[in-house]
């Protein structure tokens, strides 16, 4: 191939990869805004079926959990599919109304379940989550969590021991956080008389220890052993089991 030739190509190539880069369709797909309140849980990132309650009165649904534009109104004996909790006064569902199927937040006081206990279990259940998102976010962890959770906030262990019986699992995992260390000696330099240090050989030490006991995927106890002396262990509620 002529010089020319391929200088023309490699500059086709290069506009074609600016405009892949500049061009919308091209980008990275984004989280829907929607899906981004800190101060909303969304049922499908915490359960892995799918929670159906009935509309006990006709409920408005609203596009935003503190009102906003009305999307429309549920009639009573409606089943609507659970989306989202946004704190004690919204939920978040996706029901057929008159017209259409909509998605909007609508009043817990409104729905209705054949587990008579579903609010105070939603509420323990966006309680709980606040407290692990809360935990991720500072790279902790506390008793209740699941080894999920803990991957999300600490990442993949550095030691496991798992145990499989007829009952479950049960095991631990280990964190462990090293540096690395320089030792030296100080040597005298025999035509000048002068010392330096000189740097004889490198360890690494172990300077923080976090050891996760779990049974069946959930944390039963956590040990720290660090220099500064042992830190403190929060507990949070295990997760619910649900009676629907």
């Amino acid at each position: 191939m002529k010089r020319a030739t391929l200088h023309r190509l490699l500059s086709a190539i290069a506009v074609l990869a600016s405009l892949a880069l500049a061009s919308p369709s091209f980008a990275a797909p984004r989280k829907s805004l929607l899906d981004n309140d800190p101060e909303v849980v969304y049922i499908n990132e915490h359960l892995d079926r799918t929670i159906h309650l009935m509309v006990a009165q006709p409920a408005a649904a609203y596009s935003s959990k503190n009102g906003g534009r009305k999307l429309g109104t549920f009639p009573a004996n409606t089943k609507v599919e659970l989306l989202a909790i946004g704190g004690e006064n919204a939920y978040r569902v996706k029901g057929k109304t008159k017209n259409s199927t909509v998605s909007g937040w609508v009043s817990p006081k409104l729905l209705a379940s054949k587990d008579k206990n579903f609010i105070a279990n939603l509420k323990q259940l966006y309680k709980r989550q606040m407290t692990v998102k809360e935990l991720i976010e500072n790279q902790d962890v506390a008793i209740g969590m699941t080894l999920d959770e803990v991957k999300l906030s600490l990442g993949e262990p550095t030691k496991t021991e798992v145990k499989q019986t007829r009952k479950g699992s049960s095991g631990k995992w280990e964190y462990i956080i090293t540096e690395e260390e320089k030792h030296y000696q100080t040597i005298r330099d025999p035509r000048t008389g002068r010392t330096y240090r000189q740097v004889t050989h490198i360890t690494t030490e172990e300077r923080e220890r976090t050891t996760l006991e779990f049974e069946d995927d959930v944390v039963t106890s956590v040990t720290r052993k660090r220099d500064n002396g042992p830190g403190k262990v929060r507990i949070i509620p295990v997760p619910i089991v649900w009676g629907w």
